[in-house]
């Protein structure tokens, strides 16, 4: 369990806080072998090449593009998220307010999530005006994450340790499943904790405090977080820098749930409350959400494997403790989605456990119970064969498959076909499959979510999975768009584009004059 009053050899000292102790390093320790004597984590710190840490990120970097690539590529988004950032950052990158047609015309989509660190990726998609170019930021940001806890690793313990961490880590189902999941903001928080959890580890607290403080513009809830590594530095010994970080995290959590997304929500109000307080449409008090947080088998599942991919031994680290707030409304939220080992929650507690392990080895090599200290020695090497053992059913197993790479099979020529009969610069409606290669020049909408705006085209992939089958395109087109009338423009496969034959409204929702 979390020992946040012991030191590295499993006695506590009076007036002796836990980033206080020698640990491993320390002359009276006992050292594997292999491991390099240190008087500090400084001194460490200087002679661990970066190099080959690099290497190992750059290997990690394509592993995660190919994948999301080639998914792409196939026109397998599983979600609707790379079609919404994308517009995101392609209002970023032209200067305008982030409108993102796809959940609702002109809808601002800092009033559904607070995330303006995403406006970073401008840049980059000027070069390159395309979804993939988002899909290779967040691989790029991962692989960062990798070469942090990995290197990091390494200067703490020594030995080969850091390329072992780096491989558990680059390869585990948190990263994998969120590489599976497209684009999200939490890409960001992934190299910026593992910043945190380093300066915290080697005692530079300084600069733990300032690489947690962009977390609150990467989404509303890690301001929860930032108090956590403010209530950390509080027990290491930094108190008023960490009495103030901790009430920044507060403040922030408070002021952007309460004041600054219902601030720019059309609703007034924050919209993913409900997702604690009801349960479709059933209300749920806070009492039953509390008492509700472990009463599902996929919630323990899911606590169970992502302290077991640390070999169990995270539990020994403070740095644990950052993880209870992201899990905490997860496990209280009615939805489903959030309990499970799929999408990308869990992305960002990744870089804590696997500093967490690696703290926690450190804390136990010279513990004074023999089975403790033996098992830290073999903790790092077991936590990366867990990693691999697990990747036969995760994602990137699917890069030593043939099919992957094959993007010239009928549906992908289908789904080509009709976006080649979408005009660029024309306002479409259309479902997941065709979304994301769109929103680069093109106004889109989510199919059924755009009343009013009479669309220039409505494309549809029959074989989507919709509640009731399509069996009329046209009809359907008009049903959604009564003041519009719509004739069959292109039919290949299961793709169906329609084009509005009617005039164009003279006020369509979400449009801006001028």
């Amino acid at each position: 369990m979390l020992e946040l009053n012991k030191s590295g050899t499993d006695r506590s000292e009076p007036g002796r806080l836990p980033a206080q102790d020698p640990g491993p390093d320390a002359a009276a320790a006992p050292r594997p072998a292999g491991d390099s004597p240190s008087t500090c984590p400084e001194a460490a710190a200087d002679r661990v090449p970066l190099r080959p840490y690099l290497i190992a990120g750059a290997i990690l970097c394509a592993l995660y593009f190919l994948y999301a690539y080639f998914q792409y590529a196939r026109f397998g988004s599983p979600s609707w998220d790379l079609g919404i950032f994308e517009q995101e950052v392609r209002a970023y990158a032209g200067f305008d307010a982030p409108v993102v047609d796809i959940k609702g015309p002109g809808y601002l989509i800092l009033g559904d999530h607070f995330s303006p660190i995403v406006a970073l990726l401008a840049p980059l998609y000027w070069i390159w005006p395309s979804a993939a170019s988002l899909l290779f930021a967040q691989a790029a940001l991962f692989a960062l994450g990798a070469v942090v806890v990995g290197r990091t690793t390494q200067q703490i313990l020594g030995g080969r340790s850091g390329l072992c961490v780096t491989v558990a880590y680059g390869l585990s189902w948190g990263i994998q499943e969120a590489v599976k999941a497209d684009f999200h903001e939490i890409a960001f928080a992934v190299p910026l904790l593992a910043l945190v959890c380093r300066g915290l580890l080697l005692k530079r607290y300084t600069a733990a405090l300032l690489w947690s403080l962009p977390l609150v513009l990467v989404k509303e809830d890690l301001g929860a977080t930032v108090a956590v590594v403010g209530f950390l530095l509080f027990v290491y010994g930094r108190r008023l820098q960490g009495a103030l970080l901790a009430a920044f995290g507060v403040a922030a959590f408070g002021v952007t749930l309460v004041v600054l997304i219902p601030a720019a929500s059309s609703a007034g109000r924050y919209d993913y409350w409900t997702k604690i307080d009801k349960n479709g449409e059933q209300d749920v008090s806070m009492l039953d959400s509390v008492l509700g947080v472990l009463n599902s088998s996929v919630k323990i599942e899911m606590l169970v494997f992502l302290i077991g991919i640390t070999a169990f031994m995270a539990l020994r680290s403070p740095l644990t403790l950052l993880i209870i707030p992201t899990l905490g409304w997860r496990l209280l939220s009615q939805d489903s989605n959030h309990w499970g080992m799929v999408w990308h929650y869990s992305a960002i507690l990744m870089p804590v456990l696997f500093l967490a392990l690696a703290d926690g080895v450190r804390r136990s090599r010279g513990s004074h119970r023999p089975w403790l200290a033996s098992y830290a020695k073999v903790a790092v090497p077991v936590a990366a064969a867990i990693a691999v053992a697990m990747t036969q059913h995760l994602p990137l197993r699917d890069l030593l498959r043939p099919e992957t790479y094959r993007t010239d099979d009928a549906r992908s020529q289908a789904a080509r076909a009709a976006l080649d009969a979408i005009p660029a610069g024309s306002r479409v409606e259309t479902d997941i499959t065709l979304m994301a290669h769109l929103t680069s020049d093109r106004t889109v909408y989510w199919v059924g979510g755009a009343p009013g705006t009479a669309p220039d085209i409505v494309a549809i992939n029959l074989d989507f999975g919709w509640s009731r089958p399509i069996q009329d395109p046209v009809a359907y087109a008009e049903q959604l768009h009564p003041e519009a009338r719509y004739r069959l423009k292109h039919r290949g496969g299961s793709f169906v584009v329609m084009e509005r034959t009617t005039p164009e409204p003279k006020e369509i929702p979400g449009v801006r004059e001028g």
